[in-house]
């Protein structure tokens, strides 16, 4: 058989077409030069509108208002604020502002935020006054941490607060509130708080002992042996107490509570010569 020779199908043949150059686009000079002018006009012109934009009364600090102060006045808060007023309110920082509120020992916390329009909200939050600390006798207003908060002075006559002995440590040459008697301090007060009269009794406390408040009652002279736990059940058993002791003894020295129901009473006069006293009254159980 002969073979037959097929034709070849010419849709499938290469065409034979010379590729097109692509065209090259040369900028001249001085179209470079027109184009980075244009560039730069507008530029210049956002800027001088962005610097109106921010320098408009909308979002330039015109008012400060300040919430939270109690034992601060508002010139006084406004004060560590000195140039604030009149600064944009967009590119301020406001966590700088912040911190330099930190830096007055009253202030605990504080919040700083925009209000559109020109307003900057202050929020603080104070340190609260647990008592009147003696280091060298010098008097502090402390918190409950043994922040040493300002001097105690003739302005802070209104306070109602004990004096807080056995604070002190030595850091170096200088002595310091030791941080753990003040929260002991501070829990002492923050407890008998939460029964109405028993914190507006307490004269004074001694808490040289981390582990045990010494506590004196207003108008009493029997120092009262707390421990550290179960303050308020404690002050109210001597308080319940205290009269069947005074029928009985002349003056006490002191009291011990923190052993339950075994309350030990040492008189002020016969205690040194005969011993301590004991009396078993309804009081907290543990110790």
């Amino acid at each position: 058989m002969t073979p037959v020779a097929a034709p070849a199908d010419k849709r499938f043949r290469r065409a034979r077409v010379s590729p097109a150059r692509k065209r090259r686009w040369r900028l001249s000079w001085w179209t470079v030069a027109r184009v980075g002018a244009a560039c730069v006009v507008v530029g210049f012109a956002l800027y001088q509108m962005l610097g109106f934009v921010l320098a408009s009364e909308a979002l330039t600090v015109t008012r400060i208002t300040v919430q939270g102060n109690q034992r601060m006045s508002r010139g006084e808060v406004l004060g560590l604020l000195d140039g604030l007023p009149g600064a944009s309110i967009v590119l301020t920082d406001l966590e700088i502002w912040r911190q330099k509120l930190l830096a007055s020992p009253w202030v605990a916390d504080a919040a700083v935020r925009r209000m559109f329009p020109g307003t900057l909200a202050v929020t603080i939050a104070e340190r609260h006054p647990i008592g009147i600390g003696r280091i060298k006798g010098t008097l502090f207003l402390i918190d409950r941490t043994g922040t040493v908060i300002d001097e105690f002075g003739p302005n802070y006559a209104d306070l109602d607060l004990p004096i807080v002995d056995g604070l002190g440590v030595k850091v170096g040459d200088e002595e310091a509130p030791d941080g753990a008697r003040a929260a002991l301090a501070g829990r002492l007060m923050s407890e008998l708080a939460s029964r109405p009269g028993l914190a507006a009794r307490v004269s004074q406390i001694d808490v040289t002992d981390r582990r045990n408040a010494i506590v004196l009652l207003k108008g009493d002279t029997a120092l009262l042996r707390l421990g550290d736990e179960q303050f308020s059940e404690r002050v109210q058993a001597y308080l319940d107490l205290m009269p069947a002791l005074r029928e009985r003894m002349a003056g006490v020295d002191y009291v011990d509570l923190r052993f339950g129901e075994r309350v030990v009473v040492r008189p002020l006069s016969e205690g040194r010569r005969r011993g301590n006293a004991t009396a078993r009254v309804p009081g907290p159980r543990g110790g």
